[in-house]
């Protein structure tokens, strides 16, 4: 298209009017909107707001009014935006939860911590709070300067006098272009006392105002957890800080323990934290809640969390901590405006820029304050010199045809200025008594003396300086209050679970039917062998104490399942339950698959080198990796070893690495060879053969031959014996093995193997969930070609039998143990086996698979 002379249609370069526009907008919006300047803490629109307030004349002793009125002004007058975004401001200058002192006093609904929204505001009423009168006061003072509105028609102040630190005292937050704010409040007597140590020492360090301004101080309260994310943000101006809510732990009278929530995080909705803690419970993520309630009222917030009687309530809080906002995260970055730039503010730097602020205020409201008293000095002098030339004075006024001729005359002959001859035609006739003279003599002394007195604090920066700590500790004494957040230091921010949990020794049961429990150690007091035993768990008539291990409630507890996979949790993490209690199904505590059971229970204290698991099968495979390579499990488990079809893990034991692994099988079979003879494997390796067996046997045990110890067997009528270890002589793995017990209809099948030295006791569970504790030193020892002593009475009844048979650490009897006239129970002979029995069986057999690795 041709251009016409007058066509306003210009060929320009779309990537710099882009670049131009952009810049313009971005300055803008930095400038115009988002940041706060560094001398009042204010956005504009914060600025407008109060400004609007004040012009209006709703101070702090005067009533309420519509706040939609107020919000009518500001947008008509000063803030060309949208109402709803400067009422939301205004309510968020109302809230007690938002603002550390709250800027404007609000009336009605302005909404609450759980993030209800304010009223609609023609129904809400404001005015200035107390305290924002003295970000106005000596306004009208030409303390600062005026700029005019967007329309020209009004004049707005570019910033506010602000007698105390805002910025530091409120917080900002924002979000320009290509930056942001986020400056956390602090208390006010601190920040006057930072404000007071820069006035009488310019030269002091971040460090020595830490002194006096410790950190923030959040409207909300709660917690901060260390100090180097303070003294990080004070000294560059970013930083982050830690946050928590502030709870305390009671106990019912019945024995639960109770979490109560006081104070939240800052700016932490309370609805939806309760929400939140709520889901995940009903989701299974934190477990041990019987109760959730908000019980918040007028008087304060509460917030009450029931504990289960089984769980920790430190624990329960630490979970709390770490996945809810009941602990966030404050970014500190202290970005405002200096001389209409935006920059980022050490501690000092905010405090220093305030007070040249203040500095430049005083001085300007001595100015206007000395030109005021030499304006009205000026006024009384010429009325002095009326008062001594009365008669004079009266005579040249009534000889005059005209104002302006007598005005003349007065300055002409009395050598006054044009305003002293108008005040003296302004005069009225009772200032012509000797009382007035007086007190127009009184006023004028005044003045000069004043007069003295304002030139003197002009000529001199430490009487400036005194005025600003006077007027600064007047405020700190009509506003001050006490600090609301607490700061707390020692190394807990990071505090895991265990660092709660007192370290002590616990038994682990497990049932055949997969429950899950942990006790005390001394829930179980040691009997004689041949005693009844005492209730050892609750369980159903088809369930039984299939696995039990004593460890520490610090320990990592290892989980072998019958398909081959390993599963982790720490001995706190299972729960607590009454000695009669059935426990929790583990499915609720492992990531257990359907038809997958645990076959055996590792407690590892620490995860070393040169350690390592032996893994043994029922069809005899044997498998030895390294204990580190079970450092790290997932939370669904992960692959021990391959299992060929058809076959399950048996049992898994630790080993240094120098032991003799022993193997016993239902028949009654045992074979003894070093460990070595199993080379060190991946995680996810088949094995190598341990033990060849008949087609109607299995493995029922395997065990670490420890120096000085015996071989201790279990059968499953209750039958049991101890048995020399030099009686097995060392084979290499793969064979037949020996003889170990003479299996008969009256002791029944082996149903344990276990390598003991006499230091120990024993638990024998049978399948009716009777358990008994025995001293290991008060079995026989008796030959390997022997049927054993009775250990436990057994009712007769064809289900009932032993279970499982567990080692534990020896416990000193007590008063309570059983008598020692307890007698051996019928059966207890020992019974020979012909020679026939004796012979050894070494038949070997070739490895299997012993070089192949399955990776997971």
């Amino acid at each position: 298209m041709a251009e016409t002379p007058n066509s306003q249609v210009k060929d320009i370069n779309i990537s710099q009017e882009m670049k131009t526009s952009f810049l313009d907008y971005a300055m803008s919006v930095i400038v115009s909107r988002a940041l706060p300047d560094v001398r009042d803490g204010l956005k504009p629109v914060h600025r407008r707001i109060l400004y609007a307030m004040h012009d209006l004349g709703i101070h702090a002793d005067k009533p309420y009014k519509k706040s939609a009125r107020i919000v009518g002004d500001v947008i008509g007058k000063y803030h060309p935006h949208g109402d709803s975004a400067v009422y939301e401001t205004m309510v968020r200058m109302a809230q007690d939860f938002n603002y550390r002192y709250m800027l404007v006093d609000g009336h009605g609904n302005f909404g609450s911590v759980d993030g209800d929204s304010a009223a609609a505001m023609r129904y809400t009423e404001s005015r200035m709070s107390k305290i924002s009168m003295e970000l106005l006061r000596d306004i009208n003072k030409d303390t600062i300067d005026f700029q005019d509105n967007y329309d020209g028609e009004e004049r707005e102040p570019s910033v506010l006098p602000a007698r105390f630190p805002n910025l530091l005292v409120n917080g900002s937050m924002g979000i320009a272009v290509g930056m942001a704010t986020n400056i956390p409040p602090h208390q006010l007597g601190e920040v006057i006392d930072g404000v007071l140590a820069v006035t009488r020492d310019p030269e002091i360090t971040i460090q020595e105002l830490m002194e006096v301004i410790p950190g923030p101080d959040f409207p909300t309260g709660g917690i901060i957890i260390g100090r180097s994310g303070i003294r990080k943000a004070y000294e560059t101006g970013r930083g982050s800080i830690t946050i928590r809510g502030k709870v305390e732990i009671e106990q019912k009278s019945n024995g639960k323990e109770v979490i109560i929530i006081n104070e939240l995080p800052y700016q932490v909705n309370k609805a939806k934290l309760v929400e939140r803690i709520a889901e995940l419970h009903r989701d299974k993520k934190i477990e041990g809640i019987t109760d959730l309630r908000d019980e918040s009222d007028r008087n304060g917030m509460r917030i009450v969390i029931e504990v289960r009687k089984d769980a920790n309530a430190n624990v329960l809080l630490n979970n709390l901590y770490k996945q809810t906002s009941l602990q966030t995260s404050f970014g500190i970055n202290t970005l405002a405006l200096v001389n209409g730039h935006p920059k980022v503010l050490n501690l000092k730097q905010c405090l220093v820029h305030y007070l040249n602020h203040q500095i430049v205020v005083i001085r300007r409201r001595t100015e206007f304050e000395l030109r005021k008293a030499e304006a009205r000095a000026h006024i009384l002098d010429g009325l002095r010199i009326a008062l001594d030339n009365l008669d004079a004075v009266i005579s040249l006024i009534r000889s005059s045809q005209t104002t302006d001729i007598a005005r003349e005359g007065l300055m002409t002959q009395f050598n006054l200025s044009e305003k002293q001859a108008q005040a003296i035609l302004d005069m009225r006739l009772q200032r012509l008594t000797g009382l007035e003279r007086e007190k127009i003599e009184e006023e004028y002394q005044s003045l000069v003396k004043l007069i003295a007195e304002l030139k003197a604090i002009l000529a001199d920066e430490e009487k400036v300086l005194e005025i600003i700590r006077e007027e600064l500790l007047e405020i700190k004494e009509r506003f001050n209050d006490k600090r609301r957040t607490e700061i707390v230091t020692g190394g807990i921010e990071n505090i895991e679970d265990e660092d709660l949990i007192p370290r002590e020794n616990i038994v682990i049961t497990l049932t055949h039917n997969g429950y899950i429990k942990r006790l005390p150690v001394s829930t179980y007091r040691a009997q004689k062998r041949g005693g009844r035993g005492i209730q050892g768990m609750g369980t159903n008539e088809d369930d039984f104490v299939e696995h039990l291990i004593t460890t520490s409630t610090h320990d990592t507890i290892l989980f072998f399942t019958n398909k081959g996979k390993v599963y982790r949790s720490k001995g706190y993490e299972i729960p607590e339950y009454s000695r009669t209690a059935k426990g929790l199904p583990i499915i609720n505590l492992l990531g257990i698959e359907k038809g997958e059971w645990v076959n055996a229970i590792i407690p590892i204290e620490e995860f070393v080198d040169d350690w390592y698991l032996f893994f043994t099968t029922k069809e005899g495979i044997s498998k030895r990796s390294p204990l580190t390579s079970f450092a790290h499990i997932r939370n669904n488990g992960l692959i021990a070893l391959n299992l060929r079809e058809g076959d399950e893990l048996i049992s898994v034991r630790l080993t240094d690495g120098t032991k003799h692994m022993i193997i016993g099988t239902k028949k009654g079979m045992l074979i003894r060879f070093p460990e070595t003879d199993v080379r060190s494997m991946g995680r996810t390796a088949t094995g190598v053969k341990g033990i060849t067996l008949d087609s109607d046997d299995e493995v029922v045990g395997m065990e670490v031959l420890e120096e000085n110890s015996s071989i201790l067997i279990v059968t499953k009528n209750g039958y049991g014996k101890r048995t020399p270890a030099e009686e097995y002589r060392i084979q290499g793995r793969g064979g037949k093995g020996i003889k170990t017990c003479h299996v008969t209809e009256k002791n029944g099948s082996l149903v344990s193997v276990r390598a003991v030295t006499g230091e120990e006791d024993l638990m024998l569970i049978t399948t009716g969930g009777v358990l008994i504790r025995i001293d290991v030193a008060g079995i026989s020892t008796m030959g390997r070609n022997t049927q054993g002593v009775k250990l436990i009475s057994i009712k007769g009844d064809e289900h009932d039998y032993v279970a499982t048979v567990a080692k534990v650490e020896k416990e000193e009897a007590s008063e309570e143990t059983e008598s020692d006239d307890t007698e051996v129970v019928e059966g207890a002979e020992v019974i020979d086996v012909t020679e026939e029995d004796n012979a050894e069986i070494e038949l070997d057999s070739e490895d299997v698979d012993s070089d192949t690795t399955t990776e997971e």
